[in-house]
């Protein structure tokens, strides 16, 4: 198969399964908002904590590394993403047991997850005062 063949075929992938998780966001949002009728910022907060639990749920049964197999960067850009990120690795001390094992393990490997990422944000805002943006 030629590379740009499978290139394309990649990204339609990744274009369609992330479309799908983010259409997913927008129904949880629209209940959130219509349904529930929670204002607009608690109505973002519960639709990323329903993506990310359902991400680390989908990881933790092994379907979400089946989807992202499929989709590739598909399903690692939205938060789903995160949460995969962080489960599946803890996921592999699960023969140590619930508590010491994935328990300990998530913990241990969310916490350079959770600083590279508020590091990150204060470096972006930083650099938005500093130029303007």
């Amino acid at each position: 198969m030629p590379k740009h063949f499978s290139l394309g075929r990649n990204m339609l992938r990744a274009f369609v399964v992330g479309g799908i998780i983010c259409t997913i966001g927008q129904f949880i949002s629209y209940i959130a908002t219509d349904v529930l009728a929670l204002a607009q910022d608690l109505a973002s907060s519960f639709t990323a904590i329903i993506l990310v639990f359902l991400g680390a749920t989908l990881t933790g049964v092994g379907i979400y590394d089946q989807i992202g197999k499929f989709a590739g960067a598909g399903s690692v850009v939205p938060i789903t993403g995160f949460a995969n990120s962080i489960v599946a690795p803890a996921m592999e001390f699960k023969r140590e047991g619930l508590v010491m094992g994935v328990g300990a393990k998530l913990f241990t490997l969310a916490g350079p997850v959770l600083v590279y990422g508020i590091s990150s944000s204060i470096l972006v805002g930083l650099l938005s005062i500093l130029f303007g943006g």
